[in-house]
C-alpha cells in the first residue's frame, strides 16, 4: 500500500488474516464456544446498558420531581424528555452563580417586604413589582434573565417544586396586564413569587448553600406547595371594606376587586417560620 497510514494498517490486516486462519483449523466445539462466549458478554453489554438507562431515568425523575413529569408530557416521549433535562443539568453547571453575602439577603428581604406591604393598597402594582423583584434577585445570583422560560428551566435544576408556583405566578401576571384577575389570584400569586424568593435568598445562607426543594435545614421549606398567608389586622377602612379582626368584610366587590384586600405575610422578613392560611 501506498498511502498515508497505511504503515499502521498493514499490521492491522496481518493480525485480522492470522486470526482467520487459527479459526479456520479450530474445530468445531471449540468455535461453538467462542460464539457463546462472544454472545454473553453482548447480553451483558446490552444489561448494563438498560440498567445503566433506568438508573438514569430515576435519578432524573428523584431530582426533578413534577418538572420531568411536565417536561415528559411536554414532549410525550421519555427518551427526548431525559435528554433535555439532562441538558438542563449541563447547562446549570456552567452558570457563574453565587451566593449572596448577609448584606445584600437583608436588603432583599427588607425591599420584599416593601413589596407585600403595597398589596393593600394595589394589588396590580404589588404583582408587578413581586415580578421584577424576582428577576432582580435572580440576577443578582449569576441567571441570565433576558428569556423567562429559559430562567424557568435554570431555576428548576435546584428548585424543581418551586419553579411550578413561579410559572403560575407569571401566568396570573400577565392575565392581569390584560385585565380580569380578582384579588385572590393576584395574592395566590404574590405568595408564589415569594416562595422563589424565599428559595434563592436561603439558599444563599449558610444553611441552605447544598439544599434543594423540601430540603432545606431550616425555615420553610422551598416545596411547600400551600399558600401560606397570614393575615394581619389592617388598621381602618380600605375602599369602603372594615377589617375586623383580620377578616374581610362579606367579600363585597369593587370593580373587580376585594374590599379590603390583605396582604399576604408581612412577618416574613423576620422569621421564616410560615403560618397556616387563616380560613
Amino acid at each position: 500500500m501506498d498511502c498515508d497510514g497505511c504503515h499502521i494498517l498493514e499490521p492491522l490486516e496481518l493480525v485480522v488474516t492470522n486470526i482467520v486462519r487459527a479459526l479456520g483449523r479450530m474445530d468445531t466445539t471449540l468455535i461453538v464456544v467462542i460464539i457463546v462466549i462472544v454472545v454473553v458478554l453482548i447480553g451483558i453489554g446490552v444489561a448494563a446498558y438498560l440498567v445503566g438507562n433506568r438508573r438514569r431515568s430515576a435519578r432524573l425523575r428523584e431530582r426533578f420531581g413534577p418538572e420531568y413529569e411536565r417536561t415528559l408530557a411536554a414532549t410525550d416521549d421519555e427518551r427526548e424528555a431525559e435528554r433535555h433535562l439532562a441538558e438542563r443539568e449541563k447547562r446549570h453547571r456552567s452558570l457563574d452563580l453565587r451566593p449572596l453575602d448577609d448584606r445584600e439577603r437583608a436588603a432583599f428581604r427588607d425591599r420584599w417586604l416593601q413589596v407585600q406591604g403595597d398589596f393593600v393598597d394595589d394589588p396590580d402594582r404589588a404583582v408587578e413589582r413581586a415580578d421584577a423583584f424576582v428577576a432582580e434577585v435572580m440576577s443578582a445570583r449569576g441567571y441570565p434573565v433576558a428569556d423567562f422560560d429559559q430562567r424557568a428551566e435554570d431555576v428548576s435544576v435546584e428548585h424543581p417544586v418551586v419553579v411550578q408556583r413561579y410559572r403560575e405566578a407569571r401566568d396570573i401576571a400577565q392575565r392581569n396586564a390584560r385585565g380580569g384577575v380578582d384579588t385572590e389570584e393576584l395574592r395566590h400569586a404574590v405568595t408564589s413569587y415569594r416562595a422563589l424568593v424565599d428559595a434563592l435568598l436561603d439558599e444563599s445562607g449558610e444553611h441552605g448553600s447544598h439544599s434543594r426543594d423540601g430540603a432545606r435545614d431550616g425555615g420553610a421549606r422551598d416545596g411547600d406547595t400551600r399558600d401560606t398567608v397570614a393575615h394581619r389586622e389592617h388598621d381602618g377602612r380600605h375602599d369602603g371594606g372594615r377589617h375586623d379582626g383580620g377578616r374581610r368584610d362579606g367579600g363585597r366587590h369593587d370593580g373587580g376587586r376585594h374590599d379590603g384586600a390583605v396582604a399576604p405575610d408581612a412577618t416574613w422578613g423576620r422569621s421564616n417560620h410560615h403560618e397556616e392560611p387563616t380560613r
